[in-house]
């Protein structure tokens, strides 16, 4: 028996956090801005004393997530990573600076995790249907697990961003910065607001979020971890955080089933297959949402052992969720409780 659980955004939907935001007090103010954007939604929660234009800053919201679309999209054909995925030249493509100091990043991100964090996974993503294009219902063959594997890798993408320019050493190698664009986006509206003197609020992007100063009741902002086996539904732990971005992946949302295994969207870049560990979730916390989305990703194909074992030795702030028969079981790096001290 088939069966198959999907959600086709354009930034593949990860463990949803949500914010509890409380009611103002002390002459605050807590305005809510919300909205569709690439497949998904965003909300930005605003406290201040002040007034402010809220339809100006929610247009100016618009086209700065408009703007990310318009480079990082693997759905829309227009988007510059569209235009280099299309593309068989192994020659420079010029591209945008923001889309070249992306791909900069996410290429130190990949060296740095060993390659369990890889932005050319994109054909073998597309392979497993969980790319814009057709999903599956069964795996594909190991022959054609191999023939993508030969089209992806690290060492074949490289970034100048002195011209500012990409280039890959295939010609079939595809980016697929999905892993690292929803934080991007989270990242570019703070900078945002904090180009507005905002200096109290909360973004969230799909499910991932990036937080300033306090809520309306002078608190640090609280944020629920959902429950892997109840996604939406019931809340696995509360967190409280100001002045630090948070990310969740996980492996119980995007996923199809085949003869009794699941097969996540997750994808291990060094195997070219779905993770298949006991571990449900990675939340993690940085300084900024995009590092911390990728990283989430990164220690979601170590696994838990290993991905545990990154965390510390890299001190990033992890909160691990694994599947333990009919229960969850949680693990925490120290950097992590060290963050999360209400």
């Amino acid at each position: 028996m088939i069966s198959t659980h999907r959600r086709k955004f354009f930034l593949p939907c990860i463990a949803l956090l949500h914010a509890l935001a409380a009611c103002g007090d002390q002459g605050l103010t807590n305005y809510q801005l919300s909205g569709p954007t690439m497949g998904t939604r965003f909300s930005v929660a605003v406290v201040t004393e002040s007034e402010f234009d809220q339809q100006q800053l929610q247009a100016r919201i618009h086209e700065t997530l408009d703007d990310v679309d318009r480079r990082m999209s693997t759905y829309r054909t227009d988007s510059e990573v569209s235009k280099f995925n299309h593309s068989s030249s192994t020659d420079w493509i010029p591209v945008s600076r923001a889309l070249c100091e992306a791909v900069d990043e996410a290429i130190e991100l990949s060296n740095l995790t060993g390659g369990a964090f890889d932005i050319t996974v994109g054909p073998l993503v597309d392979l497993w249907g969980f790319g814009p294009g057709d999903s599956l219902n069964e795996p594909p063959s190991d022959d054609a697990i191999a023939e993508a594997i030969s089209r992806t890798g690290r060492v074949h993408l490289h970034a100048n961003c002195e011209i500012p320019a990409i280039r890959k050493d295939l010609a079939g190698l595809h980016i697929d910065l999905s892993a690292y664009a929803k934080g991007l986006a989270a990242d570019e509206i703070a900078s945002l607001l904090d180009n507005q003197g905002i200096a109290n609020y909360l973004v969230e992007i799909g499910g991932d979020l990036r937080a300033r100063g306090h809520n309306a009741s002078k608190t640090k902002w609280r944020i629920a971890i959902e429950s892997p086996y109840q996604p939406g539904n019931a809340v696995e732990k509360i967190i409280h955080i100001h002045d630090l971005s948070v990310a969740t992946s996980g492996d119980y949302r995007n996923f199809f089933e085949f003869e009794g295994q699941r097969y996540s969207h997750t994808i291990d870049p060094r195997t070219g297959r779905p993770v298949a560990h006991d571990l449900a979730s990675v939340t993690v916390l940085a300084d900024d949402a995009a590092q911390a989305d990728a990283l989430a990703t990164a220690l979601m194909v170590l696994g838990p052992e290993a991905g545990m074992v990154f965390a510390e030795r890299q001190s990033i702030a992890a909160y691990l969720l694994l599947r333990d028969g009919s229960s969850i079981t949680e693990r925490m790096s120290t950097q992590f409780m060290a963050l999360t001290d209400p």
